[in-house]
């Protein structure tokens, strides 16, 4: 699969995914989402303050999803570069945010700890990421500021792969709350994988385009 396609992938399930969020958390009953319906089951649960903070983390999400691909794959030229870092700092923000009400919805997390430890590891790897990347552009070190975006990124697709990986983990462990705990892991581990590896093959690229163009 091409560059291009893959791009292009990225863009339409971030926005698959963001326009699902929007339509099921915005316009329709919360309560009816999987994830809620399934704790509202619980005797115990306290709906309240817990939704209202769902709500920040979902729609600051949305946010960091819907702008992540924007500013990595278009070039930042002359004429966008104000909007590349206004874009930037609404990025940062958002997962800042996202990442302190986190910390909330990880304690309580369906599944109980191994799930929140899950999750808490995902926040902090999230917000430590996004923050490394502003200190190498601040350095003006674009390359690395460019390679901790996409560690970055990486974790924010997790919101695309839980769902893409929810169902068929629920299948496989036969229990809603099995599938919630591997998913906790499964939806951010193999994103941190892959975009390793695409980090490397991309310093293997610029070393041998710098060796081709050295003179011998």
């Amino acid at each position: 699969m091409g560059n291009k396609m893959i791009r292009g992938l990225v863009f339409i399930l971030a926005f698959a995914i963001a326009g699902y969020a929007i339509v099921q958390y915005g316009f329709l009953n919360a309560s009816n989402a999987g994830l809620v319906s399934f704790k509202l089951q619980k005797p115990n649960f306290e709906l309240e303050p817990w939704i209202y903070v769902l709500y920040i983390h979902i729609f600051t999400a949305i946010f960091a999803l819907i702008i992540g691909p924007f500013q990595l794959f278009i070039t930042p030229t002359n004429a966008r570069k104000r909007w590349h870092r206004l874009f930037g700092y609404g990025y940062v923000i958002s997962i800042i945010v996202s990442g302190i009400v986190n910390v909330y919805l990880s304690i309580f997390a369906t599944g109980g700890w191994i799930a929140g430890l899950g999750f808490m590891s995902l926040d902090v790897l999230w917000v430590a990421t996004t923050l490394i990347a502003i200190r190498k552009i601040i350095a003006k070190d674009i390359q690395a500021h460019k390679e901790w975006m996409l560690r970055s990124y990486a974790l924010t697709f997790a919101a695309v792969m839980l769902r893409i990986w929810l169902t068929p983990l629920i299948i496989l462990f036969g229990d809603f709350e099995a599938g919630f705990r591997a998913v906790a892991w499964v939806c951010w581990i193999p994103n941190l994988l892959v975009i390793e590896a695409v980090i490397y093959r991309m310093r293997l690229r610029r070393e041998q385009g710098f060796t081709t163009a050295t003179p011998k």
